[in-house]
């Protein structure tokens, strides 16, 4: 199909440097005058006002403001909670940019591939949005359309992003910004490339082909592209919503988190592999507890050797075995391990680690307060700080992502479970040869 509207020009980066240079200047002059002279904004307004105009602009800087606001003390909380909303509450585009996006996807005559196409979108976000149709043989499927000029928007909205991330490093000594800018570009480029996302699905269609409480979308080849992907609509409501209507709300509760923790830890203890968006709007739910996944354009896959590491570090918290810290910190490819740093990465690893540690039911964040993993990652950021800083390993970024992430999720629940035996039952049979082999089937 002709692509040209995608392709990668000058004209197009410059339009849009212009395009989002007002904003992120914006966020820029006014985070560095409060930062650094302390003057007096209205955050709160001001988070509302860049929520809109980067909902506006759409694009990569979307899903790259919902990743900062995501790192602890990169942003003021006002701009982090309402960045944090960016993917799930897009606006979406209009019918005539839809259908022009189809037929440069299908071709003029794209309509003959279904019997009706919604051209409302049902769910819009960074990077696309997706609609409802029905196939000529009365299959309901989302067609998951790429907005135009991507590989522009990438090249330029990263350019912005080094511009944050500098700003953040030099007021902010605890982190270095380096490999988390190299990790987010790689997964970006991933991302926009649709064919990359329809390879995922397929892989993750495979992990999950004998576990009957995870959907996972069915691919239809003849109607995808790069920028278009045609999948079965698999019918859910959000977490909200599934929960309000079930009779037994805290029995439910507890089945659709341990579901959830399934869904995403199984995958990397058994495979070394994870979704690595942990959104809400990322799930739906049957009525049952089942769980709909989706979104498979930023998955990760991690060397066998770092995921041996994360069980390392579980087992030295566990034995309180400071050799085998230090080495699970070093595999993780911490530089210059020390006991300062080795004690300030351990209050990190408590967050992580401590449902896991503690044989019975109780609260993903114990009985803290609501906001405990902030919590935990901030005084970890400020005693980083202390000491001179330290560059993360990039596997961090996701990591440490997805585990605020669904924490977060966890805690909306607010359900006791026994993490330590969900988690004990996932790694039981952990065996780096028969994960090898197992990836291999995976991505043949």
């Amino acid at each position: 199909m002709n692509n040209i509207l995608d392709k990668d020009k000058f004209s197009k980066r410059a339009s849009r440097y212009i395009q989002l240079s007002g904003q992120v200047g914006g966020l820029l002059a006014k985070l560095g005058a409060n930062k650094f002279l302390g003057m007096d904004i209205d955050k709160n307004k001001h988070a509302l006002n860049l929520k809109k105009d980067l909902g506006e602009v759409k694009g990569p800087f979307m899903k790259i403001a919902q990743l900062v606001s995501m790192i602890p003390d990169a942003l003021p909380i006002e701009y982090s909670n309402q960045l944090m909303q960016l993917q799930s509450h897009a606006p979406s585009m209009g019918e005539s940019f839809v259908t022009r996006r189809m037929a440069n996807e299908l071709g003029e005559n794209w309509k003959k591939f279904f019997l009706n196409f919604n051209t409302t979108a049902s769910y819009a976000a960074s990077l696309g949005q997706v609609h409802k149709a029905k196939l000529k043989n009365g299959d309901i499927v989302a067609c998951k359309l790429q907005y135009p000029n991507m590989q522009s928007a990438v090249n330029a909205d990263l350019n912005q992003f080094k511009i944050v991330l500098n700003l953040f490093e030099k007021y902010n000594k605890a982190i270095k910004t380096k490999k988390i800018f190299l990790e987010i570009k790689d997964r970006l480029v991933e991302e926009i490339d649709y064919v990359n996302e329809i390879k995922n699905i397929k892989i993750f269609e495979k992990i999950f082909n004998s576990n009957k409480s995870v959907n996972i979308p069915r691919i239809y080849k003849n109607c995808s592209t790069k920028r278009l992907i045609t999948m079965s609509w698999l019918q859910g409501q959000s977490l909200e919503d599934v929960i309000k209507y079930s009779k037994n709300k805290k029995e439910f509760s507890e089945r659709i988190a341990t579901n959830i923790f399934n869904t995403w830890y199984m995958p990397f203890y058994k495979f070394c592999v994870i979704h690595g968006d942990p959104h809400f709007g990322n799930y739906s739910f049957k009525k049952n507890g089942d769980i709909n996944l989706f979104d498979f354009g930023c998955v990760r896959f991690f060397p066998i050797k770092f995921v041996k590491a994360v069980l390392n570090l579980y087992y030295a918290l566990e034995k309180k075995d400071e050799d085998l810290t230090i080495e699970a910190y070093k595999t993780w490819g911490f530089k210059k391990i020390n006991k300062g740093l080795i004690k300030i990465l351990n209050l990190w690893a408590s967050y992580i680690y401590g449902p896991l540690l503690e044989d019975k039911k109780r609260l993903i964040q114990g009985e803290k307060n609501r906001g405990y993993g902030i919590d935990v990652a901030n005084n970890v950021y400020k005693e980083l700080k202390k000491i001179g800083g330290v560059e993360p390993p990039k596997e961090f970024v996701f990591i440490d992502r997805a585990a605020i992430g669904m924490g977060s999720l966890f805690m909306k629940l607010d359900v006791k479970l026994n993490w330590h035996k969900l988690f004990k039952d996932l790694i039981k049979d952990f065996d780096e040869k028969r994960i090898l082999k197992e990836r291999n089937r995976i991505i043949s």
